[in-house]
């Protein structure tokens, strides 16, 4: 029965075959050979000259994600704590925006943070500006908001928020009521609650938000690219412009994103050992 069942997968196996195995085997080959086709390892050498480009990436990736973590973690608690209307109803809040096109969320943030976008123009019209000038002795006439590294880290922020509320929401939802109880009962107080079991019982649901929320941004180019101006070049902008740009080398490319890949491999793994073993940090 098993055999004839394991039939149904094939066209699984051949999907993943094709869409998802195949092409990782293509970016290492490329990122092994040079444009002669030989091997090589200079595409790793030349990656040294785009250190900052990897730093500045990581830096953005994790400041977004802390945030995401900062803002996800009471808004699902809160969420959990609520009635069942009310879940429904953030629910819907928080997944509307998701139904727009990215594209179109991001486009929206250039409306509002551009020199004459919506912000300024209510910083101007509550005096903002001028109170800042008049403190600092400057003569703005907008605050610079946009092609900053802030920018790209909002943009992170706001698209990539959901991804870390609705895992951590999931498992803090599904928590076994009776534990609380448990240890309220036995004199714990509500924060020694929170910290020695709703906290332990809802890592696997953090530690997925932060994998769904660092891995897009380190590896984001649109967000950057439309809200960085490209002055904020990181490792999503860098290995398009080795495919489609003008310095056309896909070997490199393929290099960095085989070395990305990588690094996001290594810290996934790193963050699901903090996930395992749950209960035996409800036990300590």
């Amino acid at each position: 029965m098993k055999n004839k069942l394991s039939r149904f997968a094939v066209p699984y196996e051949v999907w993943m075959a094709i869409f998802v195995v195949a092409p990782i085997v293509i970016m290492v080959v490329y990122a092994f050979s040079s444009a002669d086709g030989g091997f090589t390892m200079d595409n790793f050498v030349q990656m040294g000259g785009y250190t900052e480009v990897f730093l500045r990436s990581f830096k953005l990736a994790v400041i977004a994600t802390v945030i995401c973590l900062l803002i996800g973690y009471p808004v699902s608690y809160l969420m959990s704590r609520e009635g069942a209307s009310f879940q429904r109803t953030a629910m819907v809040l928080i997944m509307l925006p998701m139904w727009m096109n990215f594209l179109l969320r991001t486009y929206s943030w250039m409306t509002i943070l551009e020199n004459n976008g919506l912000l300024n123009q209510l910083f101007q019209k509550i005096g903002l500006i001028s109170l800042y000038n008049h403190i600092f002795g400057t003569n703005l006439e907008y605050f610079s908001m946009m092609n900053t590294q802030g920018a790209v880290v909002l943009g992170m922020v706001y698209n990539y928020l959901p991804f870390m509320i609705l895992p951590i929401y999931s498992v803090i939802i599904k928590l076994d009521h009776s534990l609380l109880e448990a240890a309220r009962d036995l004199g714990a107080g509500s924060l020694t609650v929170f910290r020695r079991v709703i906290l332990p019982l809802s890592l696997p649901g953090v530690v997925s938000g932060i994998t769904m929320v660092f891995v897009p941004s380190v590896s984001t180019f649109a967000i950057s690219r439309m809200l960085g101006g490209g002055t904020e070049l990181l490792l999503g902008d860098l290995i398009e412009r080795q495919f489609l740009g003008g310095a056309y080398n896909p070997q490199l490319g393929a290099a960095i994103s085989l070395v990305m890949m990588i690094i996001v491999l290594v810290c996934m793994l790193v963050m699901n050992r903090f996930g395992e073993g749950e209960e035996q940090a409800v036990k300590l």
